[in-house]
């Protein structure tokens, strides 16, 4: 499997005759809803497992055009890096080693339902998940729990070996609350009955992780909330159920806001099973255009959480979606359209325009004009930007990936998945 991208004036045929593949099986990988208009800097995954060698090829040019080394292409073929190849040749590509990770995915139901094109999302990829994650399960404040709209997600996660992660928010009143956020942490009375309330729906529906994600908590309750994972642990454990955290993207201990200060790193690495460091919205929907997880925020993140816990707690958390900001942009202005990485592509084709792509970012961008004049920058992902989230993930060896979130068309991102990746599952 390779990464190719469009340039000018090439077709899907040109492409498929190069690499010696079928203009079908580009279509269906890619999911090309009009493959006779590729669009420039457009990103294909393209199967190539063979080549047959072309007049004046060697070795060198054809390990560029696959970006394999010459020397391990050499290697996979067992030939001296001196021989002259023969035209008409046929030599294997060689191919990633698969590697053991796990994948969560978070589904969000909207308008109080699930939707066919949700439920049919989680439904087609829960064969690459470990975790599934409906969210979420919002709190009132005698400890009670407000359930999301499941329909048939614990079947789907039954029937496809994924353990359904139940997910907990201290949302209230449709944003994070700081004010229940601190009667969770640090009531102990109301922490015995809603532990309690938990442990019983997870016995109920079939849940087989807990995770907290309870952001914007009040800077003073870290400690707290630190306690209060620790008293949630063993009576989970006690339960037979696993405990996870979400964790706002901080690089150091001492970073202060109030999306990090509560959120302790080296705690949640000791006390849970594992954490999800929610590493995107560097470019959100209020805040000035770029790329939603350039790649070296998201490593610096990563390593400052590696100083303080073990690698194999860690889930780097992937956005499915990108945004379209109208410019110019202003703060507290119009705020950015979200869309997916497939309409994304879909409105470069209708607008006519080139994708770049940001080398230091790792992330594909283009601007547009709409039908009023104005101008649009869009930032989305692409088969090369999740390539350099999978190439981390690897190098350091965290736990996997966890996407927020499914729904939102993607398709070379399983392609490569599944071409590099043994899933691991739980159950």
């Amino acid at each position: 499997m390779i990464i190719y991208v469009v340039k000018t004036g090439e077709s899907l045929f040109d492409i498929a005759q190069r690499f010696q593949v079928s203009t079908d099986e580009l279509i269906a990988l890619n999911e090309l809803d009009q493959p006779s208009r590729l669009i420039v800097g457009q990103a294909l995954v393209i199967p190539v497992n063979q080549y047959t060698v072309q007049p004046g090829e060697s070795l060198y040019v054809i390990g560029q055009k696959f970006n394999v080394p010459y020397q391990q292409l050499a290697e996979a073929n067992q030939i001296s890096l001196n021989d002259t190849l023969q035209i008409g040749q046929t030599l294997t590509i060689p191919q990633p080693e698969k590697v053991s990770k796990q994948f969560n995915g978070y589904v969000e139901p909207t308008g109080g339902e699930v939707s066919q094109t949700l439920e049919q999302s989680a439904r087609s990829k829960a064969q690459y998940l470990t975790y599934l994650a409906p969210f979420s399960y919002q709190v009132n404040r005698d400890g009670s729990l407000v359930p999301p709209p499941l329909n048939q997600f614990p079947q789907i996660a039954a029937n496809n070996n994924v353990l359904l992660m139940m997910i907990i928010t201290n949302i209230e009143d449709g944003s994070f609350s700081d004010e229940l956020g601190r009667i969770i942490v640090t009531d102990e009375n109301f922490q015995d009955q809603f532990l309690t309330n938990i442990i019983e729906t997870a016995n109920q529906v079939g849940f087989g992780d807990i995770h907290f994600d309870f952001e914007f908590l009040p800077p003073e309750v870290r400690e707290d909330y630190n306690n209060f994972l620790r008293k949630a642990k063993q009576r989970f454990s006690e339960a037979g159920l696993m405990l996870s955290t979400a964790l706002a993207p901080k690089t150091s201990a001492e970073q202060e806001g109030a999306w990090y200060t509560a959120h302790d790193y080296a705690a949640h690495g000791e006390i849970v099973d594992f954490v999800v460091l929610m590493t995107y919205e560097w470019g959100y929907s209020g805040g000035p255009p770029m790329a939603v997880s350039p790649i070296g925020p998201v490593r610096d993140v990563v390593n400052y959480a590696l100083s303080v816990m073990p690698s194999e707690k860690i889930f780097l958390g992937q956005n499915l979606y990108g945004y379209d900001w109208t410019l110019p942009y202003e703060p507290g202005g119009e705020i950015a359209e979200a869309l997916s990485p497939q309409a994304a592509m879909q409105r470069a084709r209708e607008n006519n325009t080139e994708i770049q792509f940001d080398q230091e970012a790792q992330a594909p961008f283009y601007y547009y004009f709409d039908q009023d004049g104005n101008q649009h920058e869009v930032w989305f992902e692409d088969a090369r930007s999740i390539q350099a989230k999978f190439d981390l993930v690897k190098e350091l060896n965290l736990r996997g990936i966890s996407y927020w979130k499914l729904g939102l068309a993607f398709p070379q991102n399983w392609v490569l998945l599944d071409n590099q990746f043994n899933v691991v599952k739980e159950r």
